[in-house]
Order: structure tokens, then C-alpha cells, then sequence
């Protein structure tokens, strides 16, 4: 499909110059500029017609494109702004995984939870082997230049990186504020045993380290307050090494978050340094607490390293600190998250 927009804009001329248009035998021609767009050409298709019914906004690559050498082809493009726009990312609900790992553990996991492939489509350096594992049956496989591996990765040696894929978001992801039908909190997530739960973490790469913790200490799922940063962020993705295609997470307000613990009976708890002067005296995370918890269905309450703790989480949740013998008052939070996220990890 071939879409032109055209500007035709008559030039204005000075005076001077009008008057020696009329006197001159020389033709001074009124000239005209033309601006032309090229949406899309049948090479690539922009479609946001919702063909399948979703509500987001579409770009299929065809299937015969099976090699990309320039950073101005149209989805590159494309593939940067999922990159670099938050909005763009989501309106598309598609995100970049860069590096063989991660997407290798994305997938992997997908294929043992017998969930669907959310691989789009799989960009490799040219002349590198299609990672050990992947069904290539269920993906469009894409060879690339290295200038453009090196400006979709961010990385300066393209050598480094020689996969990036193009994801789906899955299917466990959840924004409330948007997806308004999503009121039955029992679906949010498959368990609520131990949830973690994010308030204000704007640093992806902080944001990223605790969902991949998380990951690893088999918690049921992350819920964000708001203030977050978005899961999808490039440096949070690669903080993570996947686990947020793998991880349910579930973005929404403290009006949601209460629905959730009303709805399981969840303790709340948010860790918390043990200052002298707060109203509430934390709990020490020690042996003891921990058992007290292990059957209790619980939500983990991790607040910003800059700001800390809301308000609102400090009057809801009962503190929990970690007890430290140095002189230092608190750590990083996703250090701190990691020890809170081991000490209360389930109990099989």
C-alpha cells in the first residue's frame, strides 16, 4: 500500500524580486514544493486495523525479507522506537531481548510451561548460528548487518551480541489501568503465596535484578505500583536475562493491590531500615519472624533506594528490616531484596 501525502506550497518573493519578474524577459517560474510521505510500501506493512481483534497496533514484516543491511530499512525503525519508547513499546505490546541467553531462556521456558512462542521474529548477525534449541519453524528468521546489530543492541562490538529477538509481551503481563476487564483479582496471578511488590523502582537496572531474584527464589509473581519503571525497558530486560516474559507481573494502583489482599488474606510486609525516630519499630528479619510467615500468604513491599518507602506502604505494611552490624543504615534495594526474597522465599 502506497500512501503520499502532498504540500504544494506557492513561493512568495520579495518585492524587488516580483518587479523583476514582471519587467524581465527572463521567466522567473513560481516554483512549488512537494512534501511526500511513503507510509509503508508493499516491502513493509504498518497494520492498525486490528486484525485480530486485540486493540493493539500491528507491524508484520514479510515473510520473504530475509536480510536487513540498512539502520534506515523501516523496521529498524521500527525496532528502535520499541526500544527507546515506553508508549510505542506498549502500544505494540513488543519488546527487544537482546543476546543469545535470555532469549534462549525465554524460550526454553515457554516451550516447558507448553505456552505459546512469543518470538515475533529472530535478528542474527550474519554468518552467526541460530541458537542451539530454538524451533526456527515458529519464528521469522532475519540476518542483519553488523551497524545495524550495533545500533538495535546499544552495543559498540557487534561481535558481542549476535542475537536479538522480537517478543510479544506475555500473556501473564498485566497493566490494570489499561485493561479495565481485568477486575477478578483471583486471575491475576496462577499463585499468591509470596508476591513481591514494587513501589516507585525507577531504576531499571534495580527494577530488572529484583523480578530475576525473584525469579530465582520461586516467588508467585511482581506487582507494581506506580512510579515504576516499565519491565520492557532495554536495561531492565537486561537486568532480568528474561525472566519478565517469564515472571507474571501486574501493574496497578494501591486500590488494586488492596483488592489482592483482601481477596487471599495476604499479610503485608515492606522492608524497611531500622532507624531511630520512625512511628513504627520494624520487625528484624530473623529466624524466628521467618517461620512465623512461612504459611502466611504474603505481599513484600520494597520501596525506591532514593525516596524509599510511600507513605501509604509504611501505614499499610508492617516493617521489616534486615539487621546489620556495620555502620551503614541501608543498602541498595535490589541487595536488600535480594536477602529479604531468600529469607522469605516458599517453603516446599
Amino acid at each position: 500500500m502506497l500512501c503520499s501525502y502532498k504540500l504544494w506550497v506557492q513561493a512568495s518573493y520579495p518585492p524587488h524580486l516580483k518587479l523583476l519578474n514582471q519587467n524581465s524577459n527572463i521567466p522567473i517560474p513560481k516554483t512549488k514544493t512537494q512534501f511526500q510521505r511513503k507510509c509503508l510500501d508493499s516491502r513493509f506493512d504498518d497494520i492498525d486495523d486490528d486484525a485480530d481483534g486485540s486493540g493493539l497496533r500491528k507491524f508484520a514484516l514479510p515473510s520473504h525479507v530475509k536480510s536487513i543491511t540498512s539502520t534506515s530499512n523501516p523496521f529498524v525503525k521500527h525496532c528502535l522506537k520499541l526500544k527507546n519508547s515506553t508508549s510505542y513499546r506498549h502500544s505494540h505490546a513488543s519488546a527487544l531481548v537482546v543476546g543469545t541467553t535470555p532469549i534462549r531462556e525465554i524460550y526454553r521456558y515457554k516451550e516447558s510451561s507448553q505456552e505459546k512462542t512469543l518470538i515475533d521474529c529472530l535478528l542474527l548477525l550474519e554468518n552467526a548460528e541460530i541458537p542451539e534449541g530454538l524451533d526456527t519453524h515458529s519464528c521469522h528468521v532475519v540476518r542483519i548487518g553488523s551497524m545495524v546489530m550495533k545500533k538495535l543492541s546499544g552495543v559498540q562490538s557487534a561481535e558481542s551480541i549476535e542475537a536479538i529477538a522480537l517478543m510479544r509481551f506475555p500473556t501473564s503481563f498485566l497493566n490494570l489501568t489499561v485493561d479495565q476487564n481485568k477486575s477478578d483479582s483471583q486471575s491475576w496471578f496462577p499463585s499468591t503465596h509470596r508476591i513481591l511488590v514494587l513501589d516507585g523502582i525507577q531504576d531499571p537496572g534495580n527494577l530488572g535484578t529484583l523480578i530475576r531474584s525473584a525469579m530465582a527464589f520461586q516467588w508467585d509473581g511482581i506487582f507494581l505500583l506506580p512510579g515504576c519503571c516499565d519491565p520492557f525497558n532495554e536495561k531492565a530486560l537486561r537486568a532480568s536475562r528474561g525472566a519478565s516474559f517469564q515472571l507474571p507481573i501486574v501493574s496497578g494502583s494501591w486500590y488494586h493491590l488492596q483488592t489482592l489482599k483482601d481477596t487471599f488474606n495476604m499479610k503485608m510486609l515492606a522492608g524497611h531500615p531500622d532507624i531511630d525516630g520512625k512511628l513504627k519499630k520494624p520487625f528484624s528479619l530473623s529466624q524466628e519472624f521467618v517461620h512465623s510467615v512461612a504459611h502466611v500468604p504474603s505481599c513484600l513491599v520494597l520501596g525506591s533506594e532514593g525516596r524509599g518507602l510511600s507513605e501509604k506502604s509504611q501505614l499499610k505494611c508492617e516493617l521489616v528490616s534486615i539487621p546489620m552490624t556495620g555502620k551503614f543504615e541501608s543498602l541498595n534495594v535490589s541487595v536488600a531484596g535480594g536477602i529479604f526474597l531468600y529469607m522469605l522465599q516458599p517453603k516446599n
